[in-house]
């Protein structure tokens, strides 16, 4: 398994991910939104750091986290091929809904 498969393969650092998609955390904004402790998060971001997966940048005594999604792009390549089999089934569920009566007409 390449390293970006098992950086994200556990739960807390997919959680990490999610909160850093909407821009930089501290590590205090973390420990708040995950409600674990600090250490356990600093871990979690240490890993993703060596990952290349975010980066840090010191403001004072602060801890900037930020995303740095190209190395998540590997994931996103292996998951490719299998594309079709989702947008296979959204569009027989849409030709399904299509189909359907309009129960408030």
């Amino acid at each position: 398994m390449s390293e970006p498969f098992a950086v994200v393969a556990d739960p807390t650092r997919r959680r990490v991910l999610d909160l850093l998609r909407t821009g930089p955390r501290t590590v205090t904004d973390l420990v708040d939104a995950l409600g674990v402790s600090q250490p356990t998060v600093s871990k979690h971001l240490r890993v993703l750091r060596e990952a290349g997966i975010v980066t840090v940048r010191a403001e004072a005594q602060r801890r900037w986290y930020e995303l740095r999604p190209e190395p998540l792009a590997a994931i996103d390549d292996w998951l490719a091929p299998y594309r079709w089999m989702w947008a296979d089934r959204l569009d027989a569920l849409g030709h399904h809904l299509d189909r359907m009566e309009d129960p408030d007409a």
